[in-house]
């Protein structure tokens, strides 16, 4: 596999924005929920983050009420 370039780091695209929205969350009811700070979820939200802890992911699964793939996909180039 080769190493990813800097200007195409990731693939990933988060759909945090619209699973708040169809559950009628805010970033910080859920930051409350999850136990991460709004800064970290702001930073997920925007598809800056590098990596995300599976026990994050698990608990922000489980605060929406759905999968990890509904959370996440990968772009298609």
């Amino acid at each position: 596999m080769a190493a990813p370039d800097a200007e195409h780091e990731h693939e990933i695209e988060i759909h945090l924005d619209k699973l708040l929205a169809d559950r009628g969350l805010t970033l910080t009811q859920l930051s409350e929920l999850v136990g991460v700070t709004i800064v970290n979820l702001s930073v997920l939200k925007n598809g800056r983050a590098k990596a995300i802890r599976f026990s994050t992911l698990t608990r922000l699964c489980e605060a929406l009420g759905c999968q990890p793939g509904d959370l996440m996909t990968r772009r298609q180039s």
